[in-house]
């Protein structure tokens, strides 16, 4: 999501798996399915294979951006049982209907995509070496912030007062 350019990114392929809705208000519900290490040399959205209803796709290839600015987030994200890589896919017009919009270890930059409703976004267990890859750059780059405690502005009480016009000259 930032324009800033990252520090270190990690490939990784992506498969999503669309099966029919057993609703109403669908004709099809999309998943991610996996994370592979090695993405193959397969074009985005290649069809892998179709069994019952299920269409399994290699849905393309994803960067895991890691930014020196969201260490704190990064380590958040490896303390947890077990540590999260999310994939998000975007609706659109062309065959077959989803996007791969992005792969992050980020859980701040995940939040922002479970706000928007079009938007289908799942966790996966982060890979070991994805993890060995994300401890060593948050080793190298995390820097403590203190915390610091802001201060208000006084109150002024006269900011909101009546004030006399300065030259003008009408009676109402």
């Amino acid at each position: 999501m930032s324009s800033v350019a990252p520090h270190a990114s990690i490939p990784v392929g992506v498969l999503a798996e669309r099966r029919p809705a057993s609703n109403p208000w669908a004709e099809e519900v999309w998943s991610v399915r996996e994370l592979l290490l090695d993405a193959p040399d397969l074009p985005a959205w290649t069809l892998l294979r179709q069994e019952g209803g299920r269409a399994l796709f290699y849905a393309g290839q994803a960067e895991i951006k890691l930014f020196r600015t969201e260490t704190a987030n990064l380590r958040e994200n490896l303390a947890a049982d077990p540590p999260r890589i999310w994939v998000v896919l975007r609706p659109t017009a062309e065959p077959p209907g989803m996007a791969l919009q992005l792969a992050t270890a980020d859980p701040g930059e995940a939040h922002l995509f479970a706000d928007a409703g079009q938007y289908v976004l799942e966790a996966l267990p982060m890979p070991e070496p994805i993890r060995a890859a994300i401890e060593a750059f948050v080793a190298a780059h995390h820097k403590e912030e203190p915390f610091l405690k802001r201060r208000r502005d006084r109150a002024d009480p006269e900011a909101l007062a009546r004030r006399a016009r300065v030259g003008t000259d009408f009676d109402g």
